[in-house]
């Protein structure tokens, strides 16, 4: 016998090597330890995708909830567009009959003062004729005066002037 291994009994000693390392892996536990590694890192991994799975959820709800108050601001948008314009309408409205009010009063007190003007122009026209007239009254009575020593007319004013006062 000799020591050195023949092809055959290479292959003999190696799987015998094999076997007793499996053994003393088996009997170390090592395979429940892998199979626990492994297990806990599925768990890991289930509860990564667990997580995944609930955020997606929560950004979906989100998402709803964001659409839903886009199309509520679309809505009163919408609304406050429809209520300012309604407003300008109305306020349109009210400042042309405040405006339409303004003007007829406003026509009212020029029409007044216009006749007020026509009233001091007239009694200004009529002073300035009696004014007159009583001027070429004068000066006619001064002609006749100047002219004739007594006056037949006057002198009868005078005495039914002097009955009628007495």
């Amino acid at each position: 016998m000799s020591f050195l291994p023949h092809a055959s009994d290479a292959h003999l000693w190696i799987t015998i090597a094999l076997l007793v390392f499996l053994v003393i892996l088996w009997r170390a536990k090592v395979p429940g330890m892998m199979t626990k590694a492994l297990d806990d890192v599925g768990a890991r991994v289930q509860a990564q995708l667990d997580e995944a799975a609930r955020l997606r959820q929560e950004a979906q709800a989100l998402l709803e909830e964001i659409k839903v108050r886009h199309a509520e601001t679309e809505r009163a948008a919408a609304e406050m567009m429809k209520t300012a314009e309604a407003d300008a309408a109305r306020l349109r409205a009210e400042a042309q009959g405040e405006l339409e009010d303004d003007l007829r009063r406003r026509r009212a007190l020029a029409e007044r003062r216009i006749a007020t003007a026509e009233a001091q122009a007239a009694i200004e026209v009529k002073s300035a004729a009696a004014d007159l007239a009583a001027e070429i009254s004068e000066a006619v009575l001064a002609h006749r005066i100047a002219g004739a020593a007594s006056d037949p007319l006057i002198d009868a004013g005078l005495r039914n002037l002097g009955d009628r006062l007495s």
